[in-house]
Formats: C-alpha cells, structure tokens, sequence
C-alpha cells in the first residue's frame, strides 16, 4: 500500500540558519553563510560549516571550544586556525527570533552550558579579567 502525500502536506526542506548575531546572557552567537563563532564570558569557539535548521527548528554542529583566563596571554597559549581547544557539539531549537543553545563536550559529554538567545539582542558578557 502506497501512501500519497496530499498537495498542501509538503516536506519543507532544512534551510541554513540565517547569518546574523544571536545574544543572551555570558553568550554572543554570530553566524555566518560558512560558520558561527561563539563569545562566552571566559572562553569562546568556532563552527565551520553552515548550521541546517530542520522543519522543526532543530540543529546540531560540531565545533572547538577554547578556554580564556584572565590577565596577560603567553605565547605559547596563542591558538593557530584549527589547533588547540576541544572538540564541542552545539545542538539546539530555533523559534521565531529566539534560540535555545547547548554546548556540550565531545569527549566527555559534559555540558558546558545552555543558554537562551534572541536574534539581534546584545549579549551580556562579562569577560575574565
């Protein structure tokens, strides 16, 4: 038995999530048409490749994650494009103009935070010092 699919009951495509700034509190979200790039209070990380959003408004990326620390930088902890950090799953739901995100580790499945964004706001961070 074959089903048919009425007319209007179409399958939407999974579409890119649209290029632009995503804030909420300890987070800035930046996505861009090949990636996003991620600000937390004291750390931040990186997306490469476009994030796809399903007909639900569910995704999920992988990306690098990379601690900060307050006072100076030593050479040494300088990342090169791709070195350093750990590797991090970014899953979450979009909805309208609001977004709920939550980073988690890869190799440990520890999450790292959950946060709740809307397109447009500016973020509340408060870096390390």
């Amino acid at each position: 038995m074959t089903q048919r699919r009425s007319k209007g009951a179409r399958r939407r495509a999974p579409d890119a999530l649209t290029p632009g700034v995503w804030g909420g509190p300890h987070i800035s979200f930046t996505v861009t048409e090949t990636g996003a790039s991620v600000e937390y209070d004291c750390a931040h990380g990186t997306v490469a490749g476009k994030i796809v959003v399903d007909a639900q408004g569910r995704f999920g990326v992988n990306g690098r994650h990379f601690e900060e620390h307050g006072g100076p930088v030593r050479a040494t902890e300088i990342e090169e494009e791709g070195a350093g950090g750990y590797r991090v799953r970014l899953s979450g739901r979009v909805g309208g103009s609001l977004m709920k995100l939550t980073v988690t580790r890869a190799d440990t499945r520890e999450v790292i935070g959950t946060f709740n964004l809307a397109r447009d706001r500016e973020p509340n961070l408060t870096k390390c010092r």
